[in-house]
């Protein structure tokens, strides 16, 4: 008999793959793992580990299209020197070139932009190539989106397949399930310029926010081959919102999260690590380990939250206007932008609930300076755990009022999961000592935030810190951290941003030491 050598060795590489997978995965639940395997009634949990890449029909209810959608796009760097960038994408699919409109003189965008293209229905991969671009007259400059990649250093596009058997896309950007030996750290469908190591350097990185659809005859987003082969679920019937196994979590965010497709050359395979018909222990997986569990990150999935990369979410309650003029208490919109910055671009995704996510409260105007256990009970009791001290969101959110004025310093913890600044006190330091106000308030917002993640602050809070001309300054300037009184509001020029610790002496790596459970304790 002849033997295909190439294929023989390729075979071989492939199972010792699985082997190494699937100890991982039955590792956290082998009694699930070992069902799985039974109900998809094939060897190991991988499905069809190699197969055909054509057929002849993918999908016989629809004819297929992919839409790709750019969901929000945000500067990293000063793009142009004297003005926001001029931002458009240029987007190809297949053989098809397609170039948005500009989004004229804004660093955050948030207005979605997509382009549905037909594909044909009998070939299962669609190549899609993303790039961002600033636009100047007679010179457009390519931004920096694209992973670490050292083969070619100085790519800065992201390029992906997309399955139109499972709905999923892998390449630069994909799914990176438990105990794969290749990590997205930016997360599923986001691009990170900042991959490539240039977190402190200037080369145009920013940050994209993208989704790959396809159509679906019933709606539910899963397509016609995975309904049919492995969930076993009618592709006529929308099954959103459907949890037949009652562990708590919809189909939809099991199939989006629990799907992984690769492909090599003319081989391609698809692991299923999560099944509609397999009850699982989702509360006890964090793979991310950012104190976030799998149940709780679906209950906030619709706002970013991403299982295999870390997220902080803060709810933002403000005061309202009071009765003699006194201006409304809130956080301005360039000090929330500062915030993101410092966070994203390290790849732990910042996400501020100032409405949109079921908290974000007003909360009445009070004129006496407050003290903290009145501000546990008149606030945080009542706007934040809504008189429910099992509320999910207690496990989620961390807790962020700006009120007019208090009883002591300008902000302060008050619980681990909580804290507050206020807007009097900031107002004056940002009067006082000429910094932006932007920088005031983001830096007083991150530094109390820190504490809820476990930071605290190296030599004490020592107000001699923030004077050159005293002791607590000298000891403590290599620290250079918003948690040090020597660098908040803008002191020294410095940015509103954690340590990495690269400083040298008493430098602290605030980045690489936050502890994402301390909020949880009580």
């Amino acid at each position: 008999m002849k033997i295909d050598l190439k294929k023989l060795i390729f075979l071989v590489l492939v199972s010792s793959f699985l082997i190494s997978t699937n100890t991982i995965a039955v590792n956290i639940s082998n009694t699930q793992y070992h069902e799985l395997n039974d109900s998809l009634d094939s060897c190991p949990y991988p499905l069809d580990s190699i197969y055909p890449t054509n057929y002849e029909d993918l999908d016989p209810y629809v004819d297929l299209e992919i839409t790709v959608t750019i969901k929000e796009i945000r500067a990293f760097d000063d793009i142009d020197k004297y003005s926001k960038p001029d931002f458009f994408v240029k987007l190809y699919i297949n053989e098809y070139e397609f170039t948005s409109d500009r989004w004229m003189n804004q660093d955050h965008i948030t207005i979605p932009w997509s382009k549905t293209v037909d594909v044909p229905d009998d070939k299962e991969f669609v190549e899609i190539k993303i790039e961002l671009w600033d636009w100047d007259i007679g010179l457009n400059k390519l931004c920096d989106i694209a992973v670490n990649d050292n083969d070619n250093p100085l790519r800065r596009s992201i390029s992906v397949e997309y399955d139109l058997k499972t709905g999923h896309w892998f390449g630069d950007d994909g799914i990176t399930p438990p105990g794969s030996w290749w990590l997205d750290y930016s997360g599923y469908g986001r691009g990170n310029g900042c991959d490539d190591n240039t977190i402190y350097q200037r080369d145009l990185d920013c940050e994209i926010y993208f989704d790959i659809t396809q159509t679906d005859y019933d709606g539910d987003g899963i397509p016609y081959w995975t309904e049919v082969n492995v969930y076993k679920t009618n592709p006529e019937v929308d099954d959103t919102g459907d949890d037949s196994d009652e562990d708590g979590v919809p189909i939809e965010w099991e199939f989006k999260w629990g799907t992984y497709t690769w492909r090599w050359h003319e081989y391609s395979g698809v692991y299923f690590y999560y099944l509609p018909n397999i009850t699982e222990d989702f509360e006890s997986m964090d793979f991310d380990l950012d104190s976030i569990n799998n149940y709780e990150e679906s209950l906030v999935s619709q706002w970013g939250a991403d299982p295999y990369r870390k997220d902080i979410f803060v709810e933002l309650d403000v005061m309202e206007k009071g009765p003699n003029g006194e201006i409304k208490s809130n956080l301005p919109q360039g000090s929330r932008e500062l915030i993101f910055k410092a966070f994203n671009r390290q790849n732990i995704v910042f996400h501020l609930d100032y409405g949109q996510m079921g908290g974000g409260e007003t909360v009445p105007f009070n004129p006496n300076k407050i003290n903290s256990s009145e501000i546990d009970r008149l606030y945080y009791q009542e706007y934040f755990l809504h008189g429910d001290e099992n509320n999910w969101r207690r496990g989620v959110f961390h807790y962020g009022l700006v009120l007019y004025t208090t009883d002591s310093a300008a902000g302060f913890a008050f619980r681990n999961n909580a804290f507050q600044i206020s807007m009097t006190g900031h107002e004056l330091i940002s009067d006082k000592i000429w910094s932006e106000r932007d920088v005031v308030y983001a830096s007083a917002y991150m530094h109390e935030l820190g504490h809820t993640l476990g930071l605290q602050w190296l030599g004490g809070h020592d107000r001699s810190q923030m004077f050159p001309y005293q002791l607590g300054w000298w000891l403590w300037r290599n620290y250079k951290s918003i948690m040090n009184y020597g660098y908040m509001y803008g002191y020294m020029n410095a940015p509103v941003d954690f340590s990495d610790g690269s400083h040298g002496w008493n430098d602290f790596d605030d980045w690489s030491n936050i502890d994402y459970a301390y909020f949880d304790y009580t």
